[in-house]
């Protein structure tokens, strides 16, 4: 079975990022993130997102969710999030169990919140016998595919701190959202106040990292690390991956490759008369399928059936993904 568009999690690990690993098991090093490698990393991250930013290597991207709502919530808060958002769907109740806040899902049609959507919650703020609205949590690109503008990111930025909320970005495909936007990594964040920086989907081979961009809220982010269990005593190893990653932009070749076999691969279903559920932006298709159809295709091509009652598929690309492997997924259908 062809698994390259099951996920862009069964790609492997680009042989760059894998080399700059092998490189840091070299003698001795300091361990839980006093490392030259770490270091290197976090003024690279500097670079990136600012001179204020700060860099937090954890083990997923559950943990840098998590761990981020954590370092900017009390359980009285809630975050508001689309209803298809990582956090809400996809973390088995992580962010409930461990932050015990209450997550506030909005329906939305596209996976993209707007302040409109927020803005009835404003009611409840002050008001002791509600949750309190206290984070906006979006994800770039999103669940469905979809990616913000810059100006979509900046009228939810001023929306939460006009209204005394803080902005999350759930960055695990972030580098997709860039490449298409035709912006950097640091250009498309620079409104939120902290940020999960997501690599396994686009090349890394474990970790992701929290980057906090709001100087006023990283005080405690130390201690809830270990105490999250999201610590890594041999840090090297993770922080490593991030120098080629961010200083040879390996993330924007490898987002761009994502992209344009995930356009390529919209093409070829369009031009055979399917339909699609949102529009091609990132590296995700989501597309309508017939029962015969997922069924010929099902034993030959890795895909997820999104929603059998409608017949919803997604494909999903990566930066291992070929010409090759478009070409025979199209053949099928």
């Amino acid at each position: 079975m062809n698994k390259a568009f099951m996920s862009d999690n069964t790609a492997p690990v680009d042989v760059r990022i894998m080399q700059a690993v092998v490189d840091a098991n070299n003698g001795f090093a300091k361990p839980y993130g006093y490392d030259d490698y770490t270091l290197e990393a976090e003024e690279l991250i500097r670079k990136e997102f600012g001179d204020t930013a700060q860099f937090y290597p954890v083990l997923n991207g559950t943990g840098a969710n998590v761990l981020s709502l954590a370092n900017i919530m009390q359980p009285f808060h809630a975050v508001v999030c689309a209803e298809t958002a990582h956090i809400n769907v996809d973390e088995c109740g992580a962010p409930e169990r461990f932050l015990g806040s209450k997550l506030i899902d909005i329906k939305t049609e596209d996976g993209k919140l707007r302040p409109e959507d927020i803005s009835s919650l404003l009611q409840f703020i002050g008001d002791e016998h509600h949750s309190q609205p206290y984070v906006i949590s979006v994800a770039q690109s999103t669940e469905a595919g979809t990616v913000y503008s810059l100006e979509e990111l900046a009228a939810l930025s001023a929306f939460a701190k006009d209204n005394k909320m803080l902005f999350h970005i759930d960055g695990s495909r972030m580098a997709n959202a860039a490449v298409f936007l035709g912006c950097s990594l640091g250009e498309m964040v620079k409104d939120a106040d902290i940020i999960s920086f997501g690599g396994t989907k686009n090349g890394m081979m474990l970790g992701d990292a929290i980057v906090i961009l709001n100087p006023e809220i990283g005080a405690y982010m130390r201690g809830l690390r270990k105490q999250s269990m999201q610590h890594l005593s041999k840090m090297r190893y993770a922080s490593a991956q991030y120098i080629p990653y961010l200083r040879d932009k390996i993330w924007r070749e490898n987002a761009l490759t994502a992209n344009t076999m995930a356009r390529k691969l919209a093409k070829g279903f369009e031009d055979a008369g399917f339909e699609f559920k949102y529009p091609v932006q990132g590296n995700a298709l989501f597309v309508y399928l017939s029962k015969d159809m997922i069924q010929k295709l099902e034993d030959k091509i890795g895909f997820y059936v999104w929603d059998a009652v409608t017949g919803l598929c997604r494909f999903m690309c990566s930066f291992a993904t070929t010409q090759e492997d478009v070409d025979e997924l199209l053949s099928l259908i």
